[in-house]
C-alpha cells in the first residue's frame, strides 16, 4: 500500500491529468492524439508524470506547515493554504508546459492551452486538497479524542486511588489503638489481633490488583468484623451471614468496607449490628442494618466514608449498582447491590 501511494499514484495521478487534456484541447482544435508524432506524446507524458510527483505532495507540504503556525483553522486560514497550494502549482504547471511544448513543437505554447492546463490544474488540486484536508482533520480529531480519553482516564485512575486511600488513616488509627488497650488485659489475644491486622495490611496494601474474588473481600471483612468486635462494647450483638455461592465472582477491592466500618462507629440504642452478603441473579447484594440512638447528633450520616464510596461507586461501576442509606425507626439501614459481577477463572 505505502508503494502504491509513493510511486504508482502519482504516475496515475499524471496520466489522467494529460489524458483530460488531450481530450479538452483536441476536441476544441479539431486535433486527433493518435496522429500526432510519438515523440512528442512520449515527451509529454513522461514529463507530466515527473511534474506530478511534486504536485501530489503539494497539498500535503503547506498542510503541515499551516499546522506548524499558531491559531485555530478558519475558512480564511483554508483560503489561504489552498490560494498558497494553487499559486505555486499554477506556476510551476505554467513553466513545465511552456518548456514541454517549445521542445515538442519548436514554437511557443498558446493562451488557451495555458488556460485549459491551469483550469483543470486548479479542478485537480482542489478535489486533491479537499481529501488531504478531510483525512487530516479527521485523523486531528481521533488523536485529540484518544487523548482526551487518556488524560480523562488518568484523571479518574488517580482520584480512585485518593478515594481508596482515605479508608487507611482511620482505620490504622483505630486498629492500633483496639491493640494497645488489648495489650494491657490479653497479651496472646493482643497477638491475635496483630495477626489479623497484619492479614489487613498486607490486603491493602499488596492484593491492590484491579479487582479480586469477591471471597477476598469476604475474608478481609471477617478480619475487620473481627478486630471491632474485640475493641467495642460486651453488651454489642453482631450477626454476620455471608452467602456461600459467594466465591470467585471478582470485585473492586475495599467497597464494602466503609459500609461495616460506618455501622461500627455509629452503632447505638440497642446496640445490635446486622451483615449480610447474598449472590443475587449474578450479582452481590450487600447489606449492614444497626442500631442507633433515639437521636442522633447532626453530620453523623456517614460522613466522609460513604460519600468516598458513592464516588467511587460512579467510577467503577456506572449504571451497574444501587445504593441506598435510610434512617427508620431506630435503625441505619445501608444496601449495596453490584449487578453482573464477572467470574473468575475457573469459577463459573
Amino acid at each position: 500500500m505505502k508503494f502504491f501511494w509513493k510511486y504508482l499514484f502519482p504516475a496515475l495521478y499524471g496520466l489522467l491529468f494529460y489524458t483530460i487534456i488531450r481530450l479538452v484541447s483536441d476536441l476544441t482544435n479539431a486535433d486527433k492524439f493518435w496522429e500526432r508524432r510519438w515523440q512528442q506524446n512520449v515527451i509529454e507524458i513522461g514529463v507530466t508524470i515527473l511534474m506530478s510527483f511534486g504536485l501530489v505532495r503539494l497539498p500535503g507540504y503547506f498542510l503541515r506547515k499551516f499546522q506548524k503556525g499558531k491559531g485555530r483553522n478558519s475558512t480564511g486560514k483554508v483560503f489561504l493554504e489552498f490560494g498558497e497550494i494553487l499559486l505555486t502549482a499554477m506556476v510551476i504547471a505554467t513553466a513545465v508546459s511552456s518548456l514541454v511544448h517549445v521542445l515538442s513543437n519548436d514554437y511557443p505554447i498558446g493562451i488557451d492551452d495555458l488556460v485549459i492546463v491551469n483550469v483543470l490544474l486548479a479542478l485537480f488540486l482542489l478535489l486533491h486538497y479537499a481529501i488531504v484536508r478531510g483525512n487530516s482533520s479527521i485523523k486531528a480529531f481521533i488523536e485529540q479524542k484518544l487523548q482526551l480519553e487518556k488524560i480523562t482516564n488518568d484523571k479518574l485512575q488517580t482520584e480512585l486511588k485518593f478515594l481508596k486511600a482515605q479508608y487507611h488513616p482511620h482505620f490504622l488509627f483505630n486498629a492500633l489503638n483496639t491493640i494497645y488497650f488489648q495489650m494491657d488485659e490479653n497479651i496472646a489475644e493482643a497477638k491475635k489481633s496483630v495477626e489479623k491486622f497484619s492479614e489487613l495490611l498486607r490486603y491493602q496494601l499488596y492484593d491492590q490488583q484491579q479487582t479480586v474474588p469477591v471471597s477476598q473481600e469476604i475474608h478481609y471483612l471477617e478480619n475487620f468484623i473481627r478486630l471491632q468486635e474485640i475493641r467495642s462494647s460486651e453488651k454489642l450483638k453482631v450477626t454476620v451471614h455471608f452467602d456461600g455461592k459467594l466465591s470467585g465472582q471478582l470485585i473492586y477491592p475495599l467497597l464494602l468496607l466503609p459500609l461495616v466500618e460506618n455501622a461500627f462507629k455509629y452503632v447505638g440504642g440497642d446496640y445490635w449490628i446486622c451483615i449480610g452478603a447474598t449472590l443475587d441473579e449474578g450479582g452481590l447484594r450487600f447489606s449492614v442494618h444497626n442500631a442507633i440512638p433515639a437521636e442522633m447528633p447532626s453530620g453523623t450520616d456517614g460522613g466522609i466514608g460513604l460519600e468516598n464510596l458513592q464516588r467511587r461507586l460512579l467510577l467503577l461501576y456506572p449504571d451497574r449498582h444501587t445504593f441506598r442509606i435510610e434512617k427508620k425507626e431506630g435503625r441505619f439501614i445501608a444496601e449495596l447491590l453490584l449487578q453482573e459481577l464477572p467470574a473468575e477463572a475457573g469459577h463459573y
